[in-house]
């Protein structure tokens, strides 16, 4: 319980995800940080739990976090694409250009979760790109 993982990405090789929770509950966020996106900077965010049975869709170019708000959890994710440790990026928990209003006073992070810049100061050229449909 307690627990705050993100904002991570890839980029290349970005990665959709299809979330949800077996046990326990989290709270799921999800970011859009591709460049030029009319919603870039946006959040959505939902509970997921193994009583409500909800999936959460993260499409490739946004970051995703989470807060454990469950004594313990049990997470499954569904991926587009490999893990490429190299295409591993992250965007500050708190940014508060971002306004995450996560429901943990006091989260337990990893020392690469602390340390994330925060999404202003990361370069265009190192962050996915919006893509317009024809």
């Amino acid at each position: 319980k307690g627990v705050l993982r993100g904002l991570h990405f890839q980029n290349p090789q970005a990665q959709g995800k299809l979330i949800q929770v077996l046990q326990g509950a989290v709270f799921d966020v999800a970011v859009d940080i591709r460049v030029g996106s009319p919603t870039f900077g946006d959040w959505v965010s939902v509970e997921l739990s193994e009583q409500n049975h909800r999936q959460l869709y993260i499409p490739a170019g946004f970051a995703h976090g989470f807060a454990v708000v469950s004594e313990t959890v049990i997470f499954s994710y569904k991926c587009t694409d490999y893990y490429n440790h190299a295409a591993e990026g992250g965007v500050l928990w708190n940014d508060p250009d971002l306004g995450i209003c996560w429901p943990v006073r006091e989260p337990l992070l990893s020392s690469k979760d602390r340390t994330y810049p925060r999404l202003k100061d990361i370069p265009a050229d190192r962050l996915p790109h919006f893509e317009k449909l024809p």
